[in-house]
């Protein structure tokens, strides 16, 4: 089955960077666009950033110019690095394909917590 893996997160102070990864599992990763989500609490859920099986990326405006979301499709992972933290990027951080596609999104998995203190 479908396993997604997040890790990475933690307390930084207002900032400074943090380094997220997600391994995948269960797919044929090299052929899903991959997308980072996050929640705030009492807060949807929404898409911070995307890459596409080619490469191509983009991303919520909030976090141009301080995330990078990048990927190793020999290692089955996805990564966003996000620099310049502010307090406001505090949640919890998933990974999941974008867009879900006409079968919806794969199982979530537990999410790594990012707290940014300021």
């Amino acid at each position: 089955q479908v396993q997604l893996v997040e890790s990475g997160g933690g307390l930084v102070q207002a900032g400074g960077s943090l380094r997220l990864s997600c391994a995948a599992s269960g797919i044929i990763f090299s052929r899903n666009s991959m997308g980072w989500y996050r929640q705030a609490p009492g807060q949807q859920r929404d898409l911070v950033a995307a890459i596409t099986s080619g490469g191509s990326t983009n991303y919520a405006d909030s976090v141009k110019g301080r995330f990078t979301i990048s990927r190793d499709n020999a290692k089955n992972t996805v990564y966003l690095q996000m620099s310049s933290l502010k307090p406001e990027d505090s949640a919890v951080y998933y990974c999941n394909k974008h867009p879900p596609g006409v079968f919806g999104y794969y199982n979530w998995g537990q999410g790594t917590q990012v707290t940014v203190s300021s």
